[in-house]
């Protein structure tokens, strides 16, 4: 027999330790698109995952709507498959059963009107059977053609606010990319707020959901030790950095219309400079962390079109050798135009012109083909005005660096210089670890378990507001425009290494980008 699921209590369950437990509501999620790659491989896998966890809420209805044809039990057996194939728990028959025991499915088109028509009788069947109205949280994982359409139809059919007089909410998750352009994005912010709430409409950014990223806060405003020597008279560089390994994997189509710079730096890369760079809330509620990230934004600069070759460099992969074996550059990919000029490395100089952080250079890089899969945060300190040590013999001694490693595996590093046992004063780095799965013996939940969870709460802190997306795009917009503007060859690097050699160029006298 399986075993009957059940519910952690508060100190094992991960997704609770350390937080206020705000109440789940019972709830119907409504996934568009729910027949995509992105429902498959990580939206129904996190909902099951939940359900494993013990913190769904009592009543949670699954709603399917896309435009494939399919019933309500091959919507049923698709959630399952999507479910063994990629849940980072094994998945119990019993659990995932009573999870899709009432799981419905509703074919349209997205901007149909009987798609939506179809969706108000699901709704309030689910309502009916749960004996009250059940919240809604309505998830966008579709193309961004379909964004503005989802929302005026919800709008149009009396979706987008819970019936007259009945306590219940209404929430709105959409996807990246929140636009293409700065003008894009203001576009669609109109478009959504004429429907909408700001406080219903929750902008995903799936990096946010990440433990290591949250735990920056943590390591900041928790430890007394890093505080004093978190700002411009202490600090020497940050870099950012989001390596892959992966070429463009079949996503030609849309990668060749996007690019390094709209694919990651503007969304993830930002938004990460923005957690390690901002002041501390005077609580940590969602506008008042949100206001704060803002500010970063508003005192990076954009820079103007001469600016531009001196702070940013872009590239192509072409020809090299990943793991051993030969890999085509970028413009041999299937599906990539042969005179494409698409970026597939770009790189990045930001100044944060605040009393902090004046004159600290924040490096900003990301690309694909390159040496490893790698993302993480390198903070370097200042060196100590005089060793005072024989130098003689010593090994690589370098200042101190605080490395915040997102992925592949979660970690904390602190590297510190330390006498070489023996009769002489020699000194060598060596590095102090946390390691997320030795700290707590535990799977960290996925990105996508601790977004969707805050989404059904209503707590929007790890979400991108409006207005923090519009200042991502007035830093990045300029340097997509001067790189419009500009007619030379790309520069190439091959792939598996460390990227394009103008790179340096961006660098700081006396800096060096760390090894990926």
């Amino acid at each position: 027999m399986t075993a009957a699921p059940r519910e952690l209590p508060l100190q094992e369950n991960p997704l609770v330790v350390g937080l206020e437990r705000l109440p789940v509501h019972a709830t119907a999620l409504v996934i568009f698109g729910a027949t995509g790659d992105l429902a498959r491989r990580k939206l129904l896998p996190a909902i099951y995952n939940l359900a494993t966890d013990g913190v769904l809420p009592d009543r949670f209805e699954l709603v399917g709507a896309s435009r494939a044809e399919m019933s309500d039990e091959a919507f049923r057996a698709m959630v399952a498959e999507a479910v063994t194939a990629h849940s980072r728990q094994p998945p119990e028959p019993e659990i995932l059963r009573r999870l899709l025991a009432t799981a419905r499915y509703v074919t349209g088109d997205f901007d149909s009107p009987a798609l939506y028509e179809e969706l108000q009788i699901v709704l309030a069947e689910a309502d009916r059977e749960a004996g009250r109205t059940l919240n809604r949280l309505f998830y966008l994982s579709t193309a961004p053609a379909y964004f503005e359409p989802i929302v005026r139809q919800l709008g149009e059919h009396g979706l987008s606010r819970p019936p007259p007089s009945q306590p219940a909410a209404v929430r709105v998750v959409i996807e990246k990319p929140f636009g293409t352009t700065l003008e894009e994005a203001r576009e669609l912010n109109h478009s959504v707020l004429s429907v909408l709430e700001e406080s219903q409409v929750f902008r995903i950014d799936h990096y946010l959901g990440k433990e290591t990223v949250q735990n920056m806060l943590a390591l900041r405003f928790a430890n007394s030790m890093f505080e004093p020597v978190w700002n411009r008279n202490y600090i020497e560089k940050v870099e950012i950095t989001a390596a892959e390994e992966l070429g463009v994997e079949g996503r030609a189509g849309y990668y060749d219309s996007a690019g390094a710079l709209r694919d990651l730096v503007q969304n993830h890369l930002l938004q990460l400079l923005c957690l390690l760079a901002m002041e501390h809330p005077v609580e940590f509620a969602a506008d008042l962390v949100r206001n704060e990230k803002v500010k970063v934004l508003q005192a990076i600069r954009p820079p103007a079109a001469g600016d531009v070759p001196g702070m940013a460099v872009r590239a192509q992969y072409g020809p090299g050798v990943i793991g051993g074996e030969p890999v085509p550059g970028y413009l041999e990919e299937p599906g990539v135009p042969p005179e494409s000029r698409t970026e597939t490395y770009a790189a990045l100089r930001l100044t944060v012109d605040s009393w902090r952080w004046a004159g600290v250079p924040f490096y900003l890089r990301t690309g694909k083909r390159l040496a490893r899969r790698v993302t993480e945060i390198a903070v370097t300190l200042k060196p100590v005005p005089h060793l005072g040590f024989d130098s003689g013999g010593s090994l690589g001694v370098r200042p101190n660096q605080l490395v915040i490693t997102i992925q592949p595996n979660e970690a904390i590093a602190l590297s510190l210089a330390a006498k070489i046992p023996g009769t002489r004063m020699l000194l060598r780095p060596v590095q102090m670890e946390f390691l997320y799965g030795a700290a707590f013996l535990s799977q960290s939940p996925e990105a996508y378990e601790r977004l969707l969870l805050d989404a059904m709460r209503g707590d929007a802190t790890l979400f991108t507001r409006g207005d923090e997306v519009e200042g991502q795009w007035a830093i990045c917009e300029p340097i997509l425009r001067a790189w419009a503007e500009l007619r030379e060859p790309l520069p190439q690097y091959p792939a598996g290494t460390q990227g394009p050699r103008e790179a340096r160029r961006i660098l700081l006298e006396g800096h060096e980008w760390r090894a990926i």
